[in-house]
């Protein structure tokens, strides 16, 4: 700061609320809410959320238009592909077991402002989510019945002409949603177990589509004679992975569940690995049998798997499936009312969302206000909007998500531990902020070793001693560069603070990224670029990706044993990235424009609201004392810095001053004090 002019205080400050990190309790696993979710309940939370719709509509629909009989490789890749965001999910939902999800994954890993936008982008995706399920549910129901509900609404009630608006208010899909929240508010246990009927129903009768239809499954619509097993070629089987990575959208409810689970380390983990499993089983099944028992051309993409038992001579099969399409969109219904609420309720109990959505019933031990407020929101949105329209919504805020996501599992993974100061340390050292030390006293320095005891060095010399002795320890801290590393990369990274080069990194893989997907995006059709720019431009991009990888991997990871941990970190994560960044690129221009529009609004509230209200910042303001003490850098070099202590003995809060010194003589250290 003394470097830095006057003007440039109030710009860093800022800069400093924008970003300060959430501070977590010592015993995460104490809440308001009840801790009774069991690993099989997570593992069909997880399942409900991902098998919907789509294993009824989006299996015909990609095996038609996309991919053909591929539609089999295009939801396997799909599958490893949400297997990376999945694992990174795992990992924060045992490590912070709070309810937020991604919105409180990236609070306490890259910032409070980042946080806020995740946490209020995907509010919005699972408000559309459970709008368009509930419209998809209506439609789905009233066709079974010739569509009568729709006509007597248009008929008797009212019609509107108005684009992105619905052509009629669809009561059944608000009323499925008004229902649907009136049941989520009595608690989790009642949530859970009518996710558990739904689900059993809609296993079973996946059970039945995949042993009937083998039976009547016929080779002979994978040969040539059909057009083959991948008539679109590989971009055909690439493009069908692209719409079906949406099908695996919804394992996120596991983490956003994880501040109710029994015993969150083990369960979160192991019921997302179950959950995934057993939905990438069923797509991959369920497209095998549908292209087996019919032509893959002549699919109804309405109702697949109803018109092919229909075309084989057995419509009363269509029925069961009809049943089956009906509980799986419930389930996916309970899935988007049961997580929406707790991130909610996450922002607000962080002082980022207005407080009245942060009360927790005493009896249900659930955030009530939120569940019922946005679920009537939500009622709304299906009454008054198209289905069309709600789905040209979707994806972008949950991509975004996936992203944030793993890349926070890199910065936490190389992040070194913070430590915690003692009461016995507060009360033997002077605090600076209350009166001026003498100079016996400023001899004095109280060190915390790895151990947790503190020792008391008396001079400089002894100070220097420390460095000798813990210079090998440092060596091994999470986020400093390997032993073996050095002799390389020592002289450019050996200075910084450990965790530093890391998260620069990150920055570096985020934007890589982005220009590396660009390219292969818009490089071809909407730029024209010659082939000699375009390959140099995925050299220099893929290159650097490569690069910041590399530093990465040079760093020493934190091992924890205690939790579940996402294993071949920095590469797992950076692969998600690629693809989810690649997926948003994918997307439309008015999906984008949308997406500004609500990120606007979002940085509306949280800068008339969320900024002032945080308590993080109420927590900056309450009154610190200050200790001062010694830290060894992998260089050798030693700094002193002042940190805040607060009072009771919580830990330190904040760095005030940085001082390197690579070992001045005591004359001088004492000057400096």
């Amino acid at each position: 700061m003394a470097t830095c002019g006057r003007g440039c205080i109030p710009a860093l400050r800022i800069c400093h609320q924008l970003n300060r990190l959430k501070t977590l309790d010592d015993d995460l696993m104490v809440t308001s809410m009840k801790r009774c979710l069991s690993m099989v309940d997570l593992a069909l939370l997880g399942v409900g959320g991902m098998v919907g719709s789509g294993l009824y509509v989006l299996t015909g629909t990609v095996a038609k238009d996309t991919a053909g009989p591929a539609v089999v490789l295009s939801f396997l890749i799909a599958g490893i592909a949400s297997l990376m965001a999945a694992l990174c999910y795992a990992e924060f939902g045992a490590r912070v077991p709070r309810t937020g999800s991604a919105y409180m994954f990236t609070y306490v890993s890259c910032g409070e402002i980042w946080a806020f936008l995740i946490g209020w982008n995907v509010v919005l995706e699972y408000m559309i989510g459970g709008a368009a399920v509930a419209r998809a549910w209506s439609g789905y129901l009233d066709s079974m019945f010739n569509h009568t509900i729709q006509n007597y609404t248009q008929t008797h009630i009212m019609n509107w002409n108005v684009p992105y608006i619905a052509h009629y208010p669809d009561m059944l899909a608000a009323g499925i949603l008004v229902v649907a929240t009136f049941f989520i508010t009595f608690g989790v246990r009642v949530s859970s177990w009518l996710n558990h009927i739904f689900s059993a129903v809609s296993l079973a009768v996946i059970l039945f589509i995949l042993v009937f239809g083998f039976i009547l499954a016929d080779p002979v619509n994978w040969s040539q004679k059909e057009g083959g097993f991948a008539p679109f070629g590989v971009s055909g089987v690439m493009a069908g992975t692209a719409t079906c990575f949406y099908a695996f959208v919804g394992f996120d409810v596991i983490a956003a569940s994880s501040e109710e689970a029994k015993n969150p380390q083990r369960a979160i983990p192991m019921a997302t690995a179950i959950s995934l499993a057993l939905a990438a089983t069923a797509y991959i099944l369920v497209s095998t049998v549908l292209t087996l028992m019919v032509p893959w051309h002549t699919l109804d993409p309405n109702s697949a798997l109803s018109d092919a038992f229909f075309r084989r001579g057995y419509s009363w099969a269509g029925y069961i499936v009809a049943v089956g399409s009906i509980c799986a969109m419930n389930t996916v219904l309970l899935s988007n009312l049961f997580s929406l609420p707790r991130i909610v309720y996450a922002m607000a109990e962080d002082g980022l969302f207005f407080s009245f959505f942060a009360k927790v019933n005493p009896i249900t031990k659930v955030p009530v206000n939120a569940i019922l407020v946005f679920g009537l929101l939500m009622a709304v949105m299906a009454l008054v909007f198209d289905l069309e329209a709600l789905v040209q919504f979707l994806s972008i805020g949950t991509l975004l998500a996936y992203t944030f996501v793993a890349a926070s599992v890199i910065v936490l993974r190389f992040q070194p531990e913070k430590e915690k100061t003692s009461s016995k340390a507060v009360s033997t050292t002077s605090p600076i902020s209350n009166r001026e030390m003498s100079p016996e006293a400023s001899e004095s320095r109280i060190i915390s070793q790895d151990s947790g005891e503190l020792k008391e060095y008396e001079s400089f010399s002894d100070k220097l001693q420390l460095v000798e002795m813990q210079k090998t320890r440092e060596r091994s801290a999470p986020g400093v560069l390997k032993a073996r590393w050095e002799p390389y990369l020592g002289r450019v990274f050996g200075d910084f603070e450990p965790g530093k080069v890391v998260a620069f990194s990150v920055l570096g893989i985020m934007v890589s990224s982005v220009s590396l997907c660009a390219v292969f995006v818009f490089g071809s059709k909407p730029l024209h670029l010659p082939m000699w720019s375009f390959a140099l431009l995925i050299v220099v991009f893929g290159s650097t990706l490569l690069l910041c990888l590399v530093i990465i991997y040079a760093h020493e990871p934190h091992v924890n044993t205690k939790t579940f941990q996402v294993p071949l970190v920095p590469f797992i994560p950076a692969a998600s990235i690629l693809m989810n960044v690649f997926l948003m690129l994918k997307l439309s221009p008015m999906t984008w424009v949308r997406f500004t529009v609500w990120l606007a609004a979002g940085l509306l509230v949280y800068f008339g609201y969320g900024i002032w209200h945080s308590k993080e910042r109420l927590r900056e303001l309450q009154p610190k004392d200050m200790a001062a003490r010694y830290v060894v850098l992998p260089s050798g070099s030693l700094v002193e810095t002042v940190q805040s202590v607060q009072p009771n003995g919580q830990g330190d809060t904040s760095i005030l001053h940085n001082a390197h010194c690579p070992a001045p003589p005591a004359e001088e250290q004492q000057a400096q004090r």
